[in-house]
C-alpha cells in the first residue's frame, strides 16, 4: 500500500527537521534534532536564511553532517581569534618544548589572528586561508615560512575538529605556496679536509670536526659535558643538548612591563632596518611580548635539555685522529681554567668560553662562518655537516640500521634525506658496470 501523507494539523514525529517561514522577522527558518546535549535535552540546531530554498538546503547540510557523524559542539561558534589563542596557550603550551611553542606563538600572534582572526570558525573556509598566504607573498615573505604557518594552522584546526568544534579542516584543503627546496651539497672530503685543517689549529676547532666526523647537532656539540665522553673506551654519549629558550614575564602586568617596546605602527615604506627580511607587524592592542626586558623575567637563557628522542640518546664511537685531538683539547682546556683561576664557572662543558661557561649558539653560527672563510670553502650552513658525514657512511658502505644509530634517526627514510650521492661515487658506478658489461677480451 502506499505510505499515507500525514494529516494537516498532525504534529510531525519527535526529532524530525522542519522548515518554516516567520512573519516576525521575514525570514525562513530550519530547526534539526543533532542529538542530545550533555544535560540529557535535545541538541536542537536552529538556522535563519532568507529564501526556503536556502533554508531547506541549510537543514539538510545539518541532516548530512548528523549522519556521517561529523557533529559540531551546540552553541555559538568560536572565533577564530578565540580559538587560536585557547588552542596556543592552554592546548599545545603545556604538550611542546619551549622552542616549539615560542615558534606557535609568533606564528599565530603575527600572522593568523591579525589575518583571520575575526572569522568564526566553523565559516572559516579554505579561500580564507588562502588569501592570507597570498597577502603575506606579497608583504615579502618566504615560501618557506608560509609553509610554516600553515603547518601551524593546520595543526590548531586539526585539535578543534577532534574537539567537535568544526565538523571538517579547511586548513586540510588550503595550499600553501610551494617551496623550491635548494639541494643540499655535502662537503667533499677534499673540502672536509681543508675545515679540518683550519679548525686544528683554532680554540674550540674540535667542536666542528665533531659535526663533520660523527654528525653531532649543534645542540647536542654544545651540550656535551667531559662526564658523556670516554677517551678511554672510545666513545661518547650526547644524550643531552644545550638550546636557548625565550625568557618569560615574571611580572604581574606582562602588558605594561613592555609598554616603551610595543610597536605601535608598521615600518615607513622602504624601510632599511629589515631589509633582510620581512618587516615585523605592529604589537596586538594587548600584547604581551618583550620578556627579556622584564625585570624580572624568568625561565630563558641557555638551558640543557634531553635530547627529542630515544634514538637520539646513543653511543658513537670516536675515530682515532678525533680522540687525540679531544685528549689535546682536553689538556688546554685544563690549562685556560688555570689561567682563569676563579674567574672559572666550571659546568663540566666540553666546549666552553674562557671562563668555563657554556658557548651560546649565536657565537658558535659566527664562528663556523670564519672556519668557512679562513679555509676558503663556500658558504654552508653548520647542518651541511650532518648531512656530510651521512654521506660519508653512504661512501663507506655503512649498513643503514647503522647509519641510524650513529646519527641519532628513528625511521630509515631520513637516510634519504641526508645521505646524498657525491660524483665521485656516480663515476665509480659507471666504472664498475662499464667493466661488468664491457670485460676485455
Amino acid at each position: 500500500m502506499p505510505r499515507k501523507r500525514r494529516e494537516e494539523g498532525h504534529r510531525a514525529p519527535n526529532g524530525a527537521s522542519s522548515v518554516y517561514y516567520s512573519e516576525y522577522d521575514g525570514k525562513w527558518h530550519g530547526r534539526v534534532t543533532m542529538g542530545v546535549r550533555d544535560n540529557g535535552k535535545p541538541d536542537r540546531r536552529h538556522v535563519k536564511r532568507a529564501t526556503e530554498a536556502k533554508a531547506a538546503r541549510a537543514v539538510q547540510e545539518l541532516e548530512q553532517m548528523r549522519a556521517s557523524g561529523l557533529v559540531t559542539k551546540p552553541g555559538r561558534s568560536w572565533t577564530v581569534e578565540k580559538w587560536l589563542r585557547h588552542w596556543v596557550e592552554t592546548v599545545a603550551l603545556p604538550t611542546v618544548r619551549p622552542t616549539t611553542a615560542a615558534g606557535y606563538r609568533s606564528v599565530v600572534y603575527r600572522h593568523l589572528i591579525p589575518g583571520l582572526g575575526a572569522h568564526r570558525l566553523d565559516r572559516l573556509q579554505p579561500e580564507h586561508i588562502e588569501k592570507l598566504y597570498a597577502k603575506m607573498l606579497r608583504q615579502g615573505q618566504a615560501a618557506g615560512n608560509i609553509q610554516a604557518v600553515h603547518r601551524v594552522m593546520r595543526r590548531a584546526l586539526n585539535v578543534a575538529v577532534a574537539r567537535g568544534h568544526i565538523a571538517r579542516s579547511p586548513a586540510q584543503t588550503a595550499k600553501a605556496p610551494r617551496v623550491e627546496e635548494d639541494e643540499v651539497v655535502p662537503f667533499s672530503v677534499e673540502e672536509a679536509q681543508r675545515i679540518l685543517a683550519i679548525t686544528a689549529g683554532r680554540r674550540n676547532g674540535t667542536r666542528f670536526a665533531l659535526a663533520l666526523a660523527l654528525g653531532l647537532r649543534k645542540g647536542e656539540a654544545l651540550g656535551l659535558k667531559w662526564s658523556r665522553v670516554d677517551l678511554a673506551g672510545g666513545t661518547l654519549r650526547p644524550s643531552r643538548q644545550l638550546q636557548r629558550y625565550r625568557w618569560e614575564h615574571g611580572c604581574g602586568d606582562p602588558h605594561a612591563c613592555g609598554k616603551n617596546r610595543h610597536r605601535q605602527r608598521p615600518c615607513p615604506d622602504g624601510c632599511k632596518r629589515h631589509h633582510r627580511k620581512p618587516c615585523p607587524p605592529p604589537c596586538q592592542p594587548d600584547c604581551t611580548a618583550h620578556a627579556a626586558s622584564c625585570p624580572m623575567r624568568r625561565g630563558g637563557g641557555l638551558v640543557e635539555v634531553d635530547v627529542k628522542s630515544r634514538a637520539g640518546r646513543r653511543v658513537i664511537g670516536i675515530p682515532t685522529p678525533l680522540l687525540a685531538l679531544l685528549r689535546a683539547h682536553q689538556d688546554a682546556q685544563v690549562a685556560e681554567q688555570k689561567a682563569a683561576g676563579s674567574e672559572w664557572r666550571d659546568g663540566g662543558w666540553v666546549f666552553t668560553q674562557p671562563n668555563g661557561k657554556p658557548i651560546d649558539p649565536r657565537a658558535d653560527h659566527a664562528e663556523w662562518k670564519a672556519v668557512l672563510a679562513a679555509a676558503g670553502v663556500r658558504d654552508a650552513r653548520l647542518h651541511d655537516a650532518r648531512h656530510t658525514a651521512a654521506t660519508m657512511l653512504l661512501v663507506l658502505g655503512v649498513p643503514a640500521r647503522a647509519v641510524m644509530e650513529v646519527m641519532g634517526w628513528s625511521q630509515v627514510a631520513m637516510t634519504a634525506r641526508y645521505q646524498h650521492i657525491p660524483s665521485s661515487l656516480v663515476t665509480s658506478i659507471a666504472d664498475q658496470m662499464g667493466g661488468l658489461l664491457w670485460k676485455a677480451d
